[in-house]
C-alpha cells in the first residue's frame, strides 16, 4: 500500500513535534507501506519570511519572494528526514525541482500541471521513506514557484494522483472535519465521513481544514482523503465520493 501523508506547520514547530510524525510515519512504513510525507514550513516561518521580505521592500517581486518562502518547507523536508534517520530509517528529503513539479509560471499563485514520480518510485523502491516539499513546484524557466494558499494540500493530493496512492492523509491540529470550529463552537459534532460536495461547502464558508482546490482534484481523480490529528489518536474523517 502506498499513502501520502501531509502534514501542516503546527505538526512540525518544533523538535517534538517533529519527532512525533517521524514515529507515526515509521509506524506505517513498519507495515510494508510505503510512505511519501509532504510538510509545510514549521509554524510561523512563512510569516517571519514575508516579514524579512518588508523590512527590505515593501513592494518584493513576485518572482523573488517565491525564491524565499520556498526555503521554509525545505527546512521541514530537511529536519525530518533527519529525524528519521535518527530513528534508523531510512529516508530522502525532496523539494519541487529534484521531484520536478511542474506549475504554471504565476509567482505565488501557480498551479500544478504535471509531476514526475521517476526519482520518488526510484526512492521508494530503495524502502526510503520520501519526504517532498509542499506549497512549491517549478516553472517552465525552472524557477521556484508557490502555490498559493493551501498548497501544500494541493501538492499532496496531486502526489497522491500521480503515485496511485491507496490513501492521502491530511494531518491538522483537529481530529476531523466538524459542524462548526471545535475551538470556537465547544459543542460541534466531529463527522466520521464527508463527501467531496459537502467539503466543498465547508471550504466556500469559510472551513480552513481543507484548501478547496485540493478537494476540488481529490473529487476529479477519486482519491480518497483522511482528516486527522497529528496530535492526538482519535479516528478522524474520511473524504469520499459517497458516503454512507
Amino acid at each position: 500500500m502506498l499513502v501520502v501523508k501531509k502534514f501542516g506547520g503546527s505538526s512540525v514547530a518544533d523538535r517534538e513535534r517533529i519527532m512525533n510524525v517521524a514515529r507515526r510515519c515509521i509506524e506505517d512504513y513498519e507495515k510494508g507501506n510505503d510512505v511519501v510525507v509532504v510538510l509545510s514550513a514549521m509554524g510561523k516561518t512563512t510569516d517571519g519570511l514575508l516579514e524579512k521580505a518588508r523590512e527590505i521592500t515593501e513592494t518584493p517581486s513576485k518572482r523573488e519572494l517565491d525564491m524565499l518562502l520556498v526555503t521554509g518547507e525545505q527546512v521541514s523536508v530537511a529536519l525530518m528526514a533527519m529525524a528519521f534517520q535518527s530513528l534508523g530509517v531510512q529516508a530522502v528529503s525532496l523539494n519541487a525541482a529534484q521531484v520536478a513539479m511542474r506549475t504554471t509560471s504565476a509567482y505565488g499563485q501557480a498551479k500544478l500541471k504535471r509531476i514526475d514520480t521517476e526519482r520518488i518510485r526510484n526512492e521508494l523502491d530503495a524502502r526510503k521513506i520520501v519526504v517532498i516539499t509542499g506549497f512549491q513546484g517549478i516553472n517552465k524557466y525552472d524557477d521556484m514557484t508557490t502555490l498559493g494558499r493551501g498548497g501544500s494540500d494541493t501538492t499532496a493530493v496531486a502526489l497522491a494522483v500521480a503515485l496511485h496512492a491507496d490513501f492521502c492523509e491530511i494531518y491538522t491540529d483537529v481530529d476531523g472535519v466538524y459542524t462548526a470550529d471545535p475551538r470556537i463552537v465547544p459543542n460541534a459534532k466531529k463527522l466520521s465521513e464527508v463527501s467531496y460536495d459537502e467539503m466543498l461547502e465547508f471550504a466556500s464558508l469559510g472551513a480552513k481544514v481543507l484548501h478547496n482546490r485540493s478537494v476540488e482534484m481529490a473529487k476529479r481523480y477519486g482519491v480518497k482523503l483522511v482528516v486527522l490529528s497529528s496530535l492526538t489518536r482519535a479516528e478522524g474523517t474520511i473524504i469520499k465520493e459517497k458516503t454512507s
